[in-house]
């Protein structure tokens, strides 16, 4: 997975089916950038894409069984991460807190109320 795929998964094992506007709300991501994302995930199997009944313009997304197989792979990655960048866990925990208070920041200026730190991974 590329990282914008690990973000899109990680909203995905916390929350699914969501629909292509709700993730790219979540991630702060246009639907002409989350869209060919999703494909890719799509054409390698980790997520199934339909429209939603009830509104045919929503597609939805969630992860297949090969999707939610990642998943135990995935929890690695934060330790991993902190171990390449050498820093503490609550260092990487404040590093968090910072940039999740510049994107509300940066929402909140460009009259946006969405936040994305449920995308953050921990």
């Amino acid at each position: 997975l590329t990282y914008p795929q690990y973000l899109v998964m990680l909203c995905l094992w916390k929350e699914a089916p969501q629909s292509i506007s709700a993730l790219g709300a979540k991630l702060h991501l246009d639907s002409g950038t989350l869209t060919p994302l999703v494909k890719r995930l799509s054409t390698a199997g980790f997520v199934t894409r339909r429209r939603d009944p009830e509104d045919e313009r929503r597609v939805l997304v969630a992860p297949t069984e090969k999707g939610q197989s990642l998943r135990a792979s995935a929890e690695s990655i934060p330790q991993t991460l902190m171990g390449d960048l050498n820093v503490t866990q609550a260092e990487m925990e404040h590093l968090r807190e910072t940039v999740q208070q510049l994107v509300s920041t940066l929402a909140a200026s460009l009259g946006r109320r969405d936040r994305c730190e449920d995308a953050l991974p921990d």
